[in-house]
């Protein structure tokens, strides 16, 4: 019998059972699911008929998966790609199917990211949503104070929207860390669509142990979910 993969995260396998192919297809069918339900045009016999695919799909991970844990899904590396820093992230996170499909690369000692955003994503019409914008600032600047060795919690984050972020449109991020003082790193960062500046971000991070990190997850280790 072959060893049970080392759970290490509450969302995954270990660097030896890292997540695959398998998974990322499942995101992405999931995404793209996200994507349609949200949208008009399906007549209820469709819907029946996913919703009982969608329900099996349900049952079957649900015999398999195991008890949610308290977790450190987070991975703070400046030896990994941007993408392995949060790679279960509901905002950047390649093997979450709540995140848009965004795409990180460090360039010039910052962060550039790519992302399209469906209508999952909308606040004003035909508008990306506020909040969700902010949430992928807050993951962005993280990502650049990663990339440059000062992982960091948020201590305040500030949002100025210069214009409507539009939906289904190739946007471009940008996150760069500006200044550091004691423990507190100031991080800003841009959104833009084409040549048009939608958002601007300022954020104060704190600088935290690693140790702080584990013994927050020890304490809350137990499993406390279904």
């Amino acid at each position: 019998m072959s060893p049970e993969p080392n759970i290490v995260d509450g969302h995954g396998p270990d660097d030896a059972f890292p997540p695959g192919p398998e998974l990322a297809r499942l995101v992405d069918a999931l995404r793209r699911v996200t994507d349609l339900v949200v949208r008009p045009g399906a007549p209820p016999g469709d819907l029946e008929a996913a919703a009982e695919h969608v329900e099996a799909a349900r049952d079957r991970l649900e015999r398999s998966t195991r008890p949610w844990r308290a977790s450190m899904p987070a991975r703070p590396s400046t030896d990994l790609a941007p993408h392995d820093f949060f790679p279960f992230s509901p905002m950047i996170g390649l093997y979450s199917p709540i995140a848009a499909p965004v795409h990180c690369d460090l360039r010039d000692g910052g962060v550039v990211g790519h992302a399209t955003f469906g209508a999952a994503y909308e606040g004003p019409p035909g508008c990306v949503h506020g909040g969700i914008i902010a949430g992928l600032f807050d993951e962005v600047l993280g990502v650049a104070n990663i990339a440059a060795g000062m992982g960091a919690m948020t201590g305040t984050l500030t949002i100025v929207y210069r214009s409507p972020t539009p939906l289904y449109t190739e946007l471009r991020l940008e996150g760069r860390v500006h200044a550091v003082d004691g423990r507190k790193v100031n991080t800003r960062g841009t959104l833009h669509a084409g040549d048009r500046l939608c958002a601007e971000a300022e954020g104060i991070f704190i600088l935290v142990p690693h140790e702080r990190f584990l013994s927050h997850t020890t304490e809350h280790g137990p499993a406390v979910g279904p």
